[in-house]
């Protein structure tokens, strides 16, 4: 049977700042149609395995392939338009532009690639809760509603890699439900590859497997359900 080439493909990535090491021999392989969650200490360099893996942050070691293309080979004007086209990324900080109210907040990828499209804006709120917010701006929302304004608008695009940095952390249980619930069809109905950081057992249970990240690298880790969890 021959091997599905990877959505994301990383092999023996290694990141220092200065003298200091955040990671080393990291190799990470997500096909599509799949959600892995990947879970690990606080300090452990999971976010900025994440801005690597993404191009947003060089590597000191190793390469990143995303949906074939060489990120390292690739220079940062090329880099973003990848981006723009094949990657939702969830931000730990949501980093929602206070000036564009939540409808183009949403939008921006889509309009990024001219392709503006109300009724996908539209159906991405509906989706997250927020069927009737598009017109508020981001001052006016709690830190929930922008995290989801924030997945929505990963979302919007129909991307092929969704790197989610902990995207239920500010949520209640049944809105953190309801953004894992969106992830999964996203990934399972749109054949899109999803890595999910978070410190949440209850969240790591939804994924199709799960991965921890320690000094000695990545490797397969099994999540004992958490008292009480469906």
């Amino acid at each position: 049977m021959p091997v599905l080439e990877a959505v994301l493909e990383a092999k023996g990535l290694a990141k220092n700042y200065g003298q200091t090491a955040v990671f080393a021999g990291i190799d990470l392989r997500l096909q599509a149609g799949e959600l892995v969650a990947l879970l690990g200490e606080s300090g452990s360099g999971k976010s900025t395995l994440l801005n690597c893996l993404a191009g947003l942050d060089e590597v000191n070691a190793g390469h990143v392939r995303l949906v074939g293309q060489d990120l390292g080979a690739m220079n940062e004007g090329q880099r973003a338009l990848l981006r723009r086209s094949k990657l939702g990324f969830v931000f730990q900080a949501f980093h929602v532009l206070p000036h564009l109210d939540v409808a183009a907040n949403v939008g921006l990828p889509l309009l990024l690639l001219k392709r503006p499209d109300p009724q996908r804006v539209q159906q991405m709120l509906d989706a997250v809760g927020l069927s009737d917010l598009g017109a508020r701006m981001p001052r006016q929302l709690s830190g929930g509603q922008l995290q989801r304004v924030a997945i929505a608008r990963a979302l919007v695009h129909r991307p092929a890699l969704v790197l989610a940095d902990e995207p239920t952390g500010n949520l209640d249980a049944r809105n953190a439900a309801a953004v894992l619930d969106l992830l999964l069809q996203q990934v399972h109905a749109e054949g899109a590859a999803c890595l999910l950081v978070t410190h949440s057992e209850r969240a790591a249970l939804r994924a199709d497997r799960c991965l921890l990240m320690t000094e000695q690298g990545i490797s397969t880790h099994s999540v004992i359900s958490p008292q009480g969890a469906a």
